[in-house]
């Protein structure tokens, strides 16, 4: 008899599909079918080349779980049959991907095993507000700009920053300090360019595309193993590197140029990869409109070895530097004409993992990391003597005017963590963890003359002057069970404990979750969740009453459903409340909450003494339908209806900075041919509140000065943009050669970013976003 193995499988990443990587394994989950179509129990089912095998139970459902990620092809064993086997299946790090493997019918001629249906799931542990996102969608997706950051903005309740020029996230009405940056098991501070130390977001991101494998985004909820942020959790797994010969690839795109290699270290042991990019624009001018052109030049590196069949190490590297001039030239019209701006800084993450699998139903994860970052910055007033006459000579201009903000800093973050996941019988899947931070502070920064906030009739206030080295250390453990109740019931607890050694304070964080499967496609969901986040050490050491802040806190409460319309349609209602606790707020200014800025480049905007005296809430209702991709085409859309508040001192609740009442994302390619490809968004966003100024304070001093009777009392226009993208690949030597041209904004609709002063003219003035904004760049492997 002759068997002919047949593989029938689509690939295909579900929305409600997010990982959580604490072991860097995945999992295969299924059900067996038998030649009748009715479930096979007592069918050995093993994940070869390894000697993992399970046996299917009375509904024919198995899972093989603690798998590294790679192909594994299934070989299953009926009774009174002989084994067969599937082509590969496919594992990836923190995903379940879930299968039906239907054995052939004993008399058949042709013996077959197909495995169809195949989905990858989040683990039993994440419950709610979890996407995965394709690497392919964040390469190719129009208006993404090959930014991860970028193409989650396009999230379930995930809004626009202050302007299209950076990247961060708000989510779910919190301020972009409130996320956390993974990166194959590495907590990066930031992991984008032009970002400082009171900061999440920046201009571009510092991680190639070319090298994303997985990316998973939590929004609330989201389990214990994670460690303290108040919004979300950003995690990124890049993938190795080719195992069998050496290969290249060329980019050219929005941050730049850049190549990337990749090859085996000793043949299917180990790989590499590596990437290094450099922005280009300085090479045709030095003025982009703002007084210079931003430099940056970033790598990305990792290498994986297999020690042994059981263990695997790796390590990981994540870096970039960065420059940047702003301010007026002779000459030339400048968007930045009242101060001089230098700024330059490096940052570097750095990290060595050890994974070790235990029997048939464990794995321990064991990782050093160390992240690195370094920031200068030097901004004068020139207009601090008065308003200059419009041809004055600039660089005396410069030469003449104060220096109103220095900084000279550095930050360093060490941690030694392990993972542990395994299966007992009273707890199931137990996972527990640990980890110890040191921190490494090095601060000389200084606002010599004050700050001219907006919220004081009184100029100059608040001078400092941070010239100070010190160490910190801050330690964490956490476990969780995750158990079948019923079949249809499954609930996860667990928790973690945080000690923050600099500010004496200790917090335990309880995390819960159920799902319960209504029918074969509809499962209803719900968490709950406290989180805590010490705020960041600049804040802490600015001023000396800011040492007695305590870990702000977030209680997030979630519920929702989940349609399951076919393998890569779906569709979700999800409901949520977050309530804020012990946020940092201004102890000058009332109405002044921490929590009401952070999507800022300029630091001494965000420096100010502060209490833990804010609260605040945030509660909204998010629908999403997602088509993944296939061979044609792949989408989604997304309605949020939102409203956050929060209050300073004065406890009044007013509208947040990021309160957005109505989202609305869409996003979708569309390959028309084996050449050509297009892909369109299109996001539309409430106004976002402001504090309007008070005209005669403001006239008389010839500053922005706010009318706090009516603190974010007025909304900006509504936000809309459209951006497209076509791509067309060519072959060059045999070689694929994607061209794509873009823009965004096609509309050259003008979207307000908010308002300014303008001490010339003595008069608001209006900030827009961007314009019409052509795209064009290439991706070529060789």
């Amino acid at each position: 008899m002759k068997y002919r193995f047949s593989y029938s499988l689509m690939f295909l990443l579900l929305g409600v599909a997010s990982a959580q990587d604490t072991t860097g394994v995945g999992a295969i989950v299924g059900t067996v079918m038998d030649g009748a179509g009715t479930p096979a129990a007592s069918v050995r089912v093993c994940a070869l080349p390894t000697t993992r095998c399970v046996t299917t139970d009375d509904k024919g459902q198995f899972r093989i779980g603690e798998l590294r990620p790679g192909r594994y092809q299934l070989e299953a064993t009926g009774q009174n049959q002989p084994p067969v086997r599937s082509a590969d299946v496919e594992v990836r790090a923190g995903l379940e991907d879930k299968v039906e493997v239907s054995l052939p019918k004993i008399d058949a001629l042709q013996q077959t095993i197909t495995v169809t249906e195949s989905v990858f799931l989040a683990p039993e542990e994440v419950k709610n507000s979890g996407f995965l996102v394709q690497p392919t969608e964040i390469f190719k997706s129009a208006g993404a700009l090959q930014d991860v950051s970028r193409y989650v903005q396009t999230l379930p309740g995930v809004a626009i920053g202050s302007d299209d020029f950076r990247n961060d996230i708000i989510v779910r009405g919190g301020s972009p300090l409130e996320n956390l940056f993974i990166v194959d098991n590495i907590e990066i501070p930031n992991i984008n360019a032009f970002a400082n130390f009171a900061s999440a977001g920046g201009t571009v991101s510092l991680l190639d595309a070319a090298m994303i494998n997985d990316v998973t985004f939590l929004t609330g909820g989201y389990p214990s193993s994670y460690i303290n942020r108040t919004s979300s959790v950003l995690q990124i797994v890049q993938r190795e590197g080719n195992r069998e010969s050496i290969q290249g690839r060329a980019t050219l795109g929005f941050a730049g140029g850049g190549a990337l290699f990749e090859g085996p270290i000793k043949k299917n042991r180990g790989s590499w990869i590596a990437s290094f990019r450099r922005s280009f624009l300085d090479a045709f001018t030095d003025d982009v409109g703002f007084g210079g052109v931003p430099v940056v030049y970033t790598f990305n590196a990792k290498a994986v070895y297999d020690l042994t069949p059981k263990d695997r190490i790796w390590g990981v590297s994540v870096s970039g530097t960065d420059s940047i001039r702003l301010g007026p030239k002779d000459g030339k019209e400048s968007d930045v004409e009242e101060f001089d701006i230098r700024y330059s800084g490096w940052r570097s993450a750095n990290g060595f993992n050890w994974q070790r699998l235990f029997g048939n139903s464990g794995v321990g994860l064991l990782g050093l990391t160390h992240s690195e970052a370094k920031v200068g910055t030097t901004v004068r007033d020139l207009f601090r003597r008065g308003v200059p006459p419009v041809n004055t000579n600039t660089d005396q201009l410069i030469g003449a005017s104060p220096v109103i903000y220095f900084d000279d800093s550095r930050e360093g973050e060490t941690t030694l963590k392990y993972d542990l996941t395994t299966y007992i019988p009273m707890f199931d899947k137990l996972q527990a963890g640990g980890s110890f931070k040191i921190f490494r502070l090095n601060y000389n920064t200084e606002s010599p003359l004050g700050y001219d906030s907006p919220y004081s009739l009184q100029r100059d206030i608040n001078p400092f002057f941070l010239r100070r080295s010190f160490r910190a250390y801050q330690s964490g453990a956490y476990f969780q069970s995750t158990k079948n109740v019923t079949k249809r019931l499954n609930l996860t607890w667990g928790g973690r404990f945080d000690n923050y050694q600099y500010i004496g304070e200790t917090r335990f964080s309880p995390r819960a979750g159920v799902s319960y499967r209504l029918t074969d496609r509809l499962s209803w969901r719900a968490s709950f969740g406290s989180y805590y986040q010490q705020p960041f050490f600049l804040f802490l050491s600015a001023y000396p009453v800011n040492r007695d802040l305590v870990p702000s806190r977030a209680d997030h409460y979630v519920t929702g459903l989940s349609y399951q319309m076919s393998p890569t349609l779906r569709m979700t209602a999800e409901f949520y409340r977050k309530n804020y606790k012990d946020y940092p707020v201004s102890t000058q200014f009332p109405s002044l909450s921490l929590a009401n800025v952070g999507d800022t480049f300029a630091v001494q905007q965000i420096l100010f003494p502060m209490t833990s005296a804010g609260r605040g809430n945030v509660q909204g209702v998010e629908f999403f339908v997602e088509k993944k991709f296939t061979d044609k085409w792949f989408g989604q859309a997304n309605l949020a209806f939102s409203r956050s508040r929060q209050a300073g001192l004065d406890e009044i609740r007013r509208p947040s900075s990021f309160d957005y009442p109505f989202i609305f994302n869409t996003v979708g390619g569309y390959r028309l041919t084996k050449k050509w490809e297009l892909s369109t968004r299109l996001a539309f966003l409430s106004g976002r509140p402001y504090t309007p100024f008070d005209p005669v304070n403001s006239v008389a001093q010839n500053r922005g000065i706010f009318d706090l009777s009516r603190v974010n009392a007025e909304r900006l226009p509504d936000y809309f943009r459209l951006d497209i993208r076509a791509d067309r690949t060519f072959m060059v030597r045999d070689k694929p050669l994607l061209v794509f041209i873009g823009v965004q904004n096609v509309t050259n609709r003008k979207n307000v970013a908010g308002f300014g002063w303008d001490r010339r003219v003595n008069g608001i003035e209006l900030n827009e976003n961007l314009g019409v904004f052509p795209l064009i760049g290439m991706d070529w492997r060789f």
